[in-house]
């Protein structure tokens, strides 16, 4: 243990040790890059979808799919899961993915690109050696807006960490990653549902904004016609006068002639907008696999097992098979390396059901006790029996049993 001398030496504060040679002042000949206010790498849903339901939909899709576990790992030939992959590319997945980005963030900042613009392109930024040199390890990566379209190549708007801005990039399609969304006919095409239901809101948010703009929306109606220069100058002159008697009253009042008449036409405008928003919203959600009880937490284990099957699934394997097919070599798919994700399968459970399962996992041999308390989240046990593959409600055989008797006295007689 370290004294309070040897602490005092070695101690470090942010605050305290500063280094001599760093510039104190702003306005030296030292740059730090651009300075934001917000962050600067964070994905902006384009269109208007922030601001109305499609940002939850994309949103819980986009966690949904980086809550499952995706690694780079090997299999056996029955493509069976074997072990984890110590690669930079597993670390990207798993742990980091940039300076700014942890690998689950990563994740749902590519699902979410996905999602609003159909396509979204995951470029290598750091790499251990140049691609076009032959098999490189991934060391850094990000996401990008694919602006332009090349039979080779693709032109990209990817995020600089170095310059903190966004720089256009072209590059070969085979070093980049480029996934479409496989629901891009339901949410990505411009007569599709998805993209409707936008355009229904975008109205409904106008209307929205013209009832409650403070107009008055009043027709006066004078005791004369108004036919001449003259008697139009006298109904507007009248016109503003009302206008002035209501802006300058506490209560809004205003007089009026005994013979003037008075029609009010802010009456709520009846349209049939808000049954197309939410029939467009029900068939959506139908065409997605999406249901109200999914958004609110309350669904039950079918409803989501056909929300994961029919939503995530697909994204997911959008994704694994992209990342295989263009970052790893066709020599490491051939010695058994893949891109692998796993779903928790007692996430959704209960305290009884877990208990019920566990059971049954370890009466069939299934899984080891500590593998049952590492999904509970308890320590492992010490005891050896618990790393066993066996029942252990049924008691041994009394040969198994005469056997390590047998073997305890010989090791006994051999330490002796």
């Amino acid at each position: 243990m370290a004294t309070l001398l040897d602490r005092i030496k070695a101690g470090w504060n942010v605050f305290m040790n500063k280094d001599p040679t760093a510039p104190l002042m702003l306005n030296q000949d030292y740059s730090y890059g651009y300075g934001f206010g917000s962050r600067p790498d964070r994905r902006r849903l384009s269109r208007g979808n922030e601001r109305s339901i499609i940002n939850s939909i994309y949103n819980r899709i986009a966690i949904d799919v980086a809550a499952i576990q995706i690694e780079h790992a090997t299999v056996d030939g029955d493509n069976r899961y074997q072990e984890p992959v110590d690669s930079g590319l597993n670390n990207i997945l798993c742990l980091e993915a940039n300076i700014d980005q942890t690998g689950r963030e990563f994740i749902q900042d590519v699902v979410m690109s996905m999602l609003d613009e159909g396509v979204v392109a995951m470029v290598p930024v750091d790499t251990t050696v140049d691609p076009k040199d032959g098999s490189y390890d991934i060391t850094t990566m990000r996401t990008g807006q694919i602006l332009e379209w090349y039979p080779q190549e693709v032109r990209v708007k990817v995020y600089n960490d170095r310059t903190g801005k966004r720089e256009e990039l072209r590059l070969p399609k085979r070093y980049v990653g480029i996934i479409e969304n496989p629901l891009y006919s339901v949410m990505n095409e411009p007569n599709s549902t998805l993209q409707r239901l936008i355009r229904k809101l975008n109205l409904l948010d106008v209307v929205d904004e013209q009832s409650g703009s403070g107009k008055l929306d009043i027709i006066i109606q004078l005791p004369y016609t108004i036919r001449t220069e003259l008697k139009k100058r006298e109904a507007e002159k009248r016109r503003k006068d009302i206008e002035e008697q209501l802006a300058g009253s506490k209560y809004g009042v205003a007089y009026t002639d005994g013979t003037e008449r008075i029609t009010q036409l802010n009456r709520p405008a009846e349209n049939n907008l808000l049954k197309q928003v939410e029939f467009l919203q029900t068939e959506l959600y139908s065409q997605l696999g999406i249901t109200k009880e999914v958004f609110e937490g309350t669904a039950d284990e079918k409803t989501m097992l056909n929300y994961y099957n029919r939503t995530v699934e697909p994204i997911l394997s959008a994704i694994a098979n992209e990342i295989k097919r263009k970052f790893l070599t066709k020599t490491a798919r051939t010695k058994g390396q893949s891109i692998v994700f796993f779903r928790d399968p007692f996430r959704l459970a209960t305290v009884e059901e877990i208990a019920e399962t566990a059971d049954k996992f370890t009466r069939n041999t299934i899984a080891t006790s500590n593998e049952i308390r590492s999904i509970i989240g308890w320590k492992p046990s010490s005891d050896p029996k618990a790393d066993e593959l066996r029942n252990a409600n049924i008691a041994e055989s009394k040969d198994v049993q005469n056997g390590d008797e047998t073997q305890k006295l010989m090791l006994g007689g051999k330490n002796a």
